[in-house]
């Protein structure tokens, strides 16, 4: 009988644990700077990641799924991270195929070349641009001059500008509303920072739905 509560006890306390909010401090953080949204009227989920990056890699496809299902109110953006000039590439790599509407054809399997058929160094700019030609089709020149183009480094210093604000310390990490920070390495997996997400953005929503309530009289 003893250890039979004994077990109970310990199968309780386990799901309390597991079902316990989300801490801030523990699970998310504050960013280290508040950083604009594109719309205010929506609760913006930001990835910063790099196509270098492994866990980026398996990030990407449950994240691909999560943004499938957002609600009217959420919107979801990727930043490329760059702390160092070393991930410059493949920002530029993101930049270019945004700004080509190629992005939902070669986003995949530009990820895939990184990291399943390994055939493309992602800090290897003239590589990048080899790449991405041969995958578009498009004139070699054309590409060039997006990586080289003044709007790209106008992009590129934002992106460094929002990897610092932010205060992530690696990629895959999730700007919650410009305001708050988390990640898979925070949380333990890829499925539990999109909880931890899902949490915040939830009390967000509460929030905004409190403020925009005219106070009784």
């Amino acid at each position: 009988m003893l250890k039979k509560l004994l077990a109970s006890f310990l199968l309780i306390s386990s799901f309390n644990l597991m079902a316990a909010d989300p801490q801030i401090g523990q699970d998310f953080e504050k960013t280290a700077q508040v950083i604009p949204t594109a719309n205010p009227a929506k609760i913006e989920v930001n990835e910063i990641f790099w196509y270098g990056c492994i866990h980026c890699y398996h990030m990407d496809p449950v994240l691909e799924a999560w943004a499938k299902k957002l609600p009217a109110d959420v919107t979801f953006k990727r930043t490329p991270g760059l702390p160092n000039p070393s991930w410059a590439p493949m920002a530029k790599a993101f930049y270019t195929l945004e700004e080509l509407k190629l992005l939902e054809k070669l986003h995949t399997p530009l990820f895939d070349a990184v990291h399943k058929q390994k055939v493309l160094n992602p800090t290897d700019e003239k590589a990048v641009i080899d790449w991405i030609t041969k995958q578009s089709g498009l004139d070699r020149i054309k590409v060039e001059e997006h990586f080289k183009s003044f709007s790209m480094n106008n992009k590129l210093n934002r992106a460094a500008q929002t990897f610092k604000a932010s205060g992530a310390t690696g990629v895959p990490s999730l700007v919650i509303d410009g305001q708050y920070i988390t990640s898979s390495t925070m949380v333990g997996g890829n499925e539990q920072a999109l909880r931890v997400t899902d949490y915040i953005v939830s009390n967000i929503r509460a929030d905004k739905a409190k403020a925009a309530t005219p106070a009784k009289k």
